[in-house]
């Protein structure tokens, strides 16, 4: 996903020129089981995935099929409980991207704030989380602010930043979630997290797919042991957008972001029930 790690000297796969555009754009969050990929141009080859972005047709916000507007996001909301709404982990939890034309600068977190004021307007939010945080250094460093602040609604992040070690021990990877997913559950929280994404690549990395697989593998599983709300964006089309990185070919910009906040509100809507 766009938003892995904090490295700059990576680069991202190569762009497509063109794909058939689906009957359906409607996308679930469910992510399948899929085999090793032989190479990019496998991957860049699946034709179902809708790349939106050409110089006769750009995409806006209001034009991405997979952004919700501010109006229905809150119908999908409405009625939602949540008032103290706070972010932890790294760059994906703080919501760090470039600006895309055609969408506002805003980042996943501060867009689904802006949706929950509507139904909540005394809504409280902070972001806790620091642009470069492993699992470990977010338990170490913003568990007790996070339980100080008393958050009704929280986001964990996923442990991406991990991934970048030589070789990631997925068994402390492991345990550090674990004890961070019992910490937050402990709260009442209804709790919210992603699945990594397949947005790019890093080539220093051989074993890379089997990194973001092991590591997605982790946290659906604990999604599904504490309710949480998962956003698996292994499988999302919006992963195949050549304008989807930012400069860093590591981060969503923004016009991710917008996908994400949505794909976060009809997680968020399929908790209460509310979905349309």
């Amino acid at each position: 996903m766009g938003q892995l790690g904090e490295k700059r000297d990576q680069v991202a796969r190569p762009v497509v020129a063109a794909i058939r555009r689906p009957a359906s754009v409607m996308w679930t969050g469910t992510a399948r089981p899929r085999p090793a990929l032989a190479g990019l141009a496998q991957k860049n080859e699946r034709s179902y995935f809708y790349l939106v972005t050409t110089a006769a047709n750009p995409l806006t916000e209001e034009s991405d099929p997979f952004c919700l507007s501010a109006a229905s996001a809150a119908q999908l909301l409405d009625g939602a409980p949540w008032r103290r709404f706070a972010t932890i982990g790294d760059s994906l939890s703080a919501g760090i991207g470039d600006p895309s034309p055609g969408y506002a600068t805003l980042g996943w977190p501060d867009r689904v704030a802006d949706v929950l004021r509507r139904v909540q307007p005394d809504l409280a939010y902070v972001k806790i989380a620091e642009i470069g945080a492993t699992t470990a250094r977010t338990l170490e460093t913003q568990m007790d602010q996070m339980i100080a602040f008393g958050p009704d609604l929280l986001h964990l992040p996923n442990g991406a930043n991990d991934l970048f070690r030589p070789e990631p021990d997925f068994d402390a990877i492991e345990r550090s979630l674990r004890s961070m997913f019992k910490i937050a559950a402990g709260t009442g929280a209804q709790l919210t997290t992603f699945a990594l994404g397949n947005a790019f690549v890093l080539p220093k990395f051989q074993d890379w797919w089997d990194r973001v697989r092991r590591l997605n593998a982790i946290i659906r599983e604990l999604a599904l042991e504490h309710d949480a709300v998962l956003v698996d964006m292994w499988e999302h089309p919006i992963n195949s957008r050549p304008n989807l990185l930012s400069a860093d070919r590591i981060h969503f910009s923004v016009s991710g972001h917008a996908v994400l906040a949505s794909e976060v509100v009809k997680g968020l809507a399929g908790a209460l029930g509310t979905t349309r």
